[in-house]
């Protein structure tokens, strides 16, 4: 079924859709600055745009929205009915697989964390970044 919105309509409605300072990255950055991780950029000119960067460490960090970033969609029935969303989630997770190629073939570390992780443990996520932080030629995700 095709969309019911021409391709105009739907890039100025998608437009106003939060792509920085969303709720998750806020509380991101809050937990941050609470366990006093503060020397970090925010949207350093990197591939993907990570959310936070530890230039100095060379660890990027991203937020990824459940929905938007196709968190377990199909395992958990969240497989939006039309195609035109499932064709556009499958392209975000191909990308968002690229730029994590393209950034840790440049040495980057990189964590990626789930909205629903950030909510509900931010203390597993602080604790992850602070091991990734401590740990010289940190694994990557």
């Amino acid at each position: 079924m095709p969309d019911k919105f021409d391709h105009f309509t739907r890039s100025k409605i998608m437009s106003k859709i939060k792509h920085k300072d969303t709720t998750p990255e806020l509380s991101l950055r809050k937990e941050l600055c609470k366990h006093g991780l503060r020397y970090y950029r925010l949207h350093y000119d990197l591939p993907g745009k990570p959310d936070v960067v530890f230039v100095s460490k060379k660890i990027v960090i991203f937020t990824d929205g459940d929905f938007w970033h196709g968190y377990n969609w199909k395992i958990l029935g969240k497989v939006p009915p039309k195609k035109y969303w499932q064709e556009k989630i499958q392209r975000t997770i191909q990308r968002d697989k690229k730029y994590t190629r393209q950034l840790t073939k440049k040495g980057w570390s990189v964590l990626r964390f789930w909205e629903h992780e950030i909510k509900e443990s931010p203390r597993d996520v602080i604790s992850r970044i602070k091991t990734t932080i401590r740990t010289p030629n940190s694994p990557r995700d």
